[in-house]
C-alpha cells in the first residue's frame, strides 16, 4: 500500500485536539438537577447505555481518519516485468568413445566431462541448447531446446559404448551444423569435446569446420587429457577389471584450427577443475542480451476507505438517535 497524496496525513493529529476536547466535555458534565440526594442514584445498576456512552465518539473518529486516509488517494502497487532475452543457440558435442574412460579425471573423463556440462547447462536458462555424441560415428542426443529438465536427463544417459568405437570428429562436427544451419539465433555455437584423433568418419575435421565457417557457426574445441600417460581399463587374461597406462594422444593442430577457421578458441583440460574453468570461460565469452522491463500498475483504493467512514458515521447516527437517546 502507498498513498498519492502522502502529506494529507498530517491531518490525522486533528484526532488529538478532538479527543481532548471530548474528555474535557465529559468532565464538566451536562445540564444540572438540583437534588436533595443522589444515594439512590449511585446505587442504581449500570445498563448498557452506561458503557456505550463513548461509542458513538470513538465512531466519529474512526470516520475522520478513514476520510482523511481516502483523501491521500491510498493505491496498491502490482508490479510486473517483462524479459526479452536474446539467446544464442548452442550444441555440445561430446566424444563418447572407450577412451572417455580413462581415469586422469575422476572419476573419468566422461563423467566430470557430463557434470561440468550439467552446470554449464543450468547456467543458461534463456539459450536453446542441443546435445550431439561421436564416437565411430554421430548421432543427436537432443535437439535444440530450452527445456532444461529434458536436456539435463538426456545429458545423464551419455555413457561410453552407446555407438560403434572410434574417433570420428569430423562427423560430429557435421552432425552438430546440421542442428545449427536453419537457426535464426544471432549467435550459433558449437562445443566440441574430445580426447583423441580423427580415425573415422565420411567428413575430415576440416571441411566441417569450412562448413560452419559459412554458417556463421563458431567453434570452440576442447582437448580433454592429462599430458603423458593416463590409466586406461582393460581386461587381463582372467576377465578383471585392470588398468594401463596409455599414451594421451590428442590431435590439437586439428582442433586449434577448426577453432581459429570459425572464430572460436581451442583448450586443453587436463583436470576436472581445468575443465570447468573452460566451461566458465566459454560462459563468459559468449554472454546471451536479456532485458528486463519492470513496470507497475497502480490501482485506487480510497472507495474502501470512504464507504468504511460513511458506514462509521451511520453507526454513530443510529446509536445517538436509537440507543443513546437524551432529552436535550
Amino acid at each position: 500500500m502507498q498513498f498519492a497524496h502522502p502529506h494529507i496525513l498530517w491531518l490525522l493529529t486533528v484526532l488529538v485536539p478532538m479527543t481532548a476536547y471530548y474528555v474535557y466535555r465529559t468532565m464538566q458534565g451536562g445540564a444540572a438537577v438540583d437534588v436533595s440526594t443522589v444515594d439512590t442514584v449511585r446505587r442504581a445498576p449500570r445498563t448498557a447505555r452506561y458503557y456505550l456512552r463513548h461509542v458513538p465518539f470513538a465512531l466519529r473518529c474512526i470516520a475522520v481518519a478513514l476520510i482523511i486516509i481516502a483523501l491521500a488517494r491510498p493505491q496498491s502497487a502490482e508490479h510486473n516485468s517483462r524479459t526479452d532475452a536474446e539467446g544464442i543457440d548452442i550444441v555440445m558435442a561430446v566424444d563418447v568413445s572407450t577412451s572417455m574412460l580413462a581415469r586422469d579425471f575422476k572419476p573419468d573423463r566422461i563423467t566430470a566431462a557430463k557434470e561440468v556440462a550439467a552446470s554449464f547447462i543450468a547456467d543458461r536458462p534463456t539459450d536453446r541448447i542441443g546435445l550431439v555424441v561421436f564416437a565411430g560415428e554421430s548421432l543427436t542426443q537432443s535437439p535444440l531446446t530450452t527445456d532444461q529438465g529434458t536436456l539435463q536427463t538426456l545429458l545423464s544417459r551419455i555413457r561410453s559404448g552407446i555407438i560403434e568405437d572410434g574417433t570420428a570428429i569430423g562427423n560430429g562436427l557435421a552432425t552438430s551444423i546440421n542442428r545449427l544451419r536453419e537457426s535464426d539465433a544471432r549467435s550459433k555455437v558449437i562445443i566440441l569435446l574430445t580426447d583423441g584423433v580423427n580415425n573415422r568418419g565420411q567428413i575430415s575435421p576440416l571441411t566441417a569446420a569450412q562448413i560452419a565457417k559459412d554458417y556463421g557457426i563458431r567453434v570452440y574445441t576442447i582437448g580433454v587429457g592429462k599430458r603423458g600417460k593416463a590409466p586406461y581399463p582393460a581386461v587381463d587374461m582372467f576377465g578383471n577389471q585392470t588398468f594401463i597406462e596409455v599414451e594421451v594422444e590428442i590431435d590439437e593442430k586439428i582442433l586449434q584450427t577448426i577453432a581459429d577457421e570459425t572464430g572460436g578458441k581451442y583448450f586443453r583440460a587436463t583436470d576436472k577443475q581445468k575443465l570447468k574453468e573452460i566451461y566458465d570461460e566459454i560462459d563468459t565469452l559468449e554472454k546471451s542480451k536479456v532485458e528486463v522491463t519492470q513496470f507497475t500498475v497502480l490501482h485506487e483504493e480510497y472507495l474502501v476507505f470512504v464507504l468504511w467512514a460513511l458506514a462509521a458515521l451511520a453507526l454513530e447516527f443510529l446509536m445517538k438517535t436509537l440507543i443513546l437517546k437524551r432529552i436535550p
